[in-house]
């Protein structure tokens, strides 16, 4: 088994990894770059590898920087299919399409500008039509049944718990007459999280492709912890007669904050004044997670039983759908709480929002997920007085507070947990989706805890697992040797190291020296 990776290598979005075996060849995921200016190019260009030669996708679920690019790669030549849990292929079905919206929006505004600079023109990614005639690729396969989408290769998806329908993609292979486990994550939820069910807890891989968006930080609480400080910014900034602005993810984090809002109404830490929805996308999504309650946890479904409805369905929430509505909205003249995607601030609704509220002293800006490197929500987090939307300069007054407590991201603490339960350690694993000093500090912290050989590679790095297995196997035997246990940590640690910084010269020398004394 070769595999590449061509996304979310030392940066947090454009998941894609390409795996080689038997002759065939397949992604996991395919997501758009989102963040910085540099990232987004990367969106535009042709893909490094020839779309046609792909045989299938494997998608871990539908967030845009998972399976974003996947219209694009129809469109390039692709002709498989796309294996996902069902809620992904309907989720995917309402995300994608507006991706293209979204893409599409955007380039005309661009090319309005263009146009009158006499420069030559754009066209977008891909386009809404392109996004729903690419749902014919997709195939629904249910957590835990196990398919085959090619000779040789059978695939498990598992509960990731990190949103509706997210799963861990267990792929299996032979390869030297040897069964082989590769475990990908995609995003790794978090226990206790809203709505649905915890991650599930894996036994063994023989290699484990794993994310660290949170990998060297720990979330400063839960929901439950942060919802007194939520509240009193909910009572304070509506007594001064300001608006409360939270960009938020269409799916999933527009349902966890709902659900927030919903038990503190009940338990009268807020009143019941009127939550505004401004995302056509979060209504058909709330939808879309009504059709599925099997997935849900506990509280979910006993909130349901209940109260006949579930938590995330309020009774003084509106939908706003058209533009016409979601323009009168910014021109309310205060005490709404006004819920828009994108929840990175860089597409959408949401801009218009905050272009109407940053500017008003009284108002408060709410950031509930995590914001990449390069994006308007991170300028805001970071601190960044004066921001550009919509080519227009906008002075920053309003309050802005970041509570990374609503994340569907485990932290490091909760990576670690996770990978505790493994009874049989990977012999590799492989650091990924997150920014580059997240993905080094978390490979060393797993290398630290385990004792397994763990890197984070860049991008279009290619490992051939069984030959990458190959030193080891010479060091696992060198190492087994010793009876002194404290040196064959230091010795181990040293190995990973020099393995991490690509010194394989002097790993050489470390094996010949081993070798020696075993």
């Amino acid at each position: 088994m070769r595999i590449t990776f061509w996304g979310a290598a030392r940066t947090v979005t454009g998941s894609c990894y390409m795996l080689e075996h038997g002759g065939k060849r397949f992604l996991v995921d395919c997501g758009l770059f989102q963040g910085s200016k540099a990232l987004k190019e990367r969106n535009y260009g042709e893909f490094t590898f020839n779309p046609a030669d792909i045989d299938f996708v494997l998608l871990t679920h539908a967030h845009i920087d998972h399976s974003g690019l996947l219209p694009k790669l129809r469109n390039r030549g692709f002709k498989g299919k796309v294996y996902a849990t069902p809620s992904t292929v309907d989720l995917a079905a309402i995300m994608l399409p507006d991706s293209g919206y979204i893409q599409e929006m955007e380039i005309e505004r661009k090319n309005r500008k263009l146009a009158r600079a006499g420069q030559p023109l754009l066209n977008p990614i891909y386009t809404a039509a392109d996004a729903v005639i690419a749902q014919k690729m997709f195939v629904p396969r249910d957590y835990g049944k196990t398919f085959k989408p090619a000779r040789g290769i059978s695939v498990t998806f598992h509960d990731a718990g990190h949103i509706l329908g997210s799963a861990f993609a267990d792929i299996r292979y032979t390869e030297n007459g040897r069964q082989q486990k590769l475990l990908f994550t995609g995003d790794l939820g978090r226990s206790g999280h809203a709505i649905v069910n915890d991650p599930s807890i894996i036994d063994e891989a023989d290699y484990l492709v794993m994310e660290s968006t949170y990998g060297n930080r720990l979330h400063k609480g839960n929901a439950e912890t942060n919802a007194p400080l939520l509240a009193e910014i909910v009572n304070d900034t509506l007594a001064r007669g300001g608006n409360v602005v939270i960009p938020a993810f269409a799916v999933d984090r527009t349902q966890d904050i709902l659900t927030m809002f919903h038990f503190m109404q009940e338990d009268g830490q807020i009143g019941r004044n009127s939550i505004y929805v401004d995302s056509p996308l979060a209504v058909k999504a709330t939808e879309i997670f009504t059709k599925y309650p099997q997935y849900f946890d506990e509280v979910t479904t006993a909130c349901y039983q209940k109260h006949g409805r579930l938590p995330f369905v309020l009774p003084n929430l509106n939908y706003v759908h058209t533009v016409e509505e979601s323009m009168r909205l910014n021109n309310h003249p205060g005490g709404a709480i006004i819920i828009s995607a994108s929840g990175m601030a860089d597409a959408g609704r949401i801009k218009h929002h905050l272009k109407h509220n940053l500017w008003h002293k009284d108002s408060t800006i709410v950031f509930i997920g995590y914001q990449a490197e390069g994006t308007l929500g991170r300028r805001l987090v970071d601190g960044e007085k004066k921001v550009t939307i919509h080519g227009e300069h906008i002075e920053v007054k309003a309050r802005i507070v970041n509570m990374d407590g609503f994340s569907a991201h485990a932290d490091y603490e909760e990576m670690l947990e996770w990978l505790s339960c493994f009874k049989k350690l990977p012999r590799k694993i492989f650091i990924t989706h997150g920014e580059e000093h997240s993905a080094l500090e978390f490979a060393r912290m797993v290398r630290e805890n385990t004792g397994v050989y763990t890197e984070a590679p860049q991008m279009g790095d290619m490992f051939d697992l069984l030959a990458t297995e190959t030193p080891l196997v010479a060091q696992d035997l060198a190492l087994a040797r010793l009876k002194d246990e404290n040196v064959l940590v230091e010795i181990n640690t040293a190995l990973q190291t020099l393995a991490l910084t690509r010194d394989y010269e002097k790993l050489l020398r470390v094996r010949d020296f081993l070798r020696q004394v075993s």
